[in-house]
């Protein structure tokens, strides 16, 4: 904890946010931080405003479930979210994760932070992207 107590002091002082991810153990066993349960009682612990959770859904799927939920129960912890489609990480529509009623319900609740990609195109980059135009049409810009 005063490793993390230490860089968001640092990070405080220059105005920039600290976050932390939790990241499935069956992709990367061992790594310490699994769970956002886990992920939210260390920054209840450091006890730092600047001290965020990056909600990766890809690892929140495959360790937890209940994205919705869970996403609107911490919706003010959370500094930024990461997409990719489970199984296998690829982009968006590739599996079993509902994006179309992810990405409406984070406009429903609220949330105005950036959502990030990374994932393992399927079939090339090119192909990779061509989901964001559905998404597009199927959500209002966010101002």
């Amino acid at each position: 904890m005063a490793n993390l107590k230490y860089a968001a002091a640092e990070l405080k002082k220059a105005n920039l946010k600290l976050l932390i991810e939790p990241i499935n153990g069956y992709d990367i066993p061992g790594f310490f931080l699994n769970r956002t349960a886990q992920a939210i009682a260390i920054m209840d612990e450091v006890s730092a405003d600047n001290l965020f959770l990056q909600y990766d859904v890809y690892h929140a799927q495959r360790t937890e479930g209940e994205l919705a939920a869970t996403m609107e129960k911490h919706l003010a912890r959370i500094g930024h979210i990461q997409v990719a489609d489970n199984p296998g990480r690829n982009e968006p529509g590739t599996g079993e994760i509902n994006y179309a009623f992810l990405f409406g319900h984070l406009e429903r609740i609220g949330y105005r932070g950036h959502v990030g990609c990374e994932y393992k195109p399927a079939k090339g980059t090119e192909a990779g992207l061509a989901w964001l135009e559905q998404a597009r049409r199927q959500l209002r810009p966010v101002r």
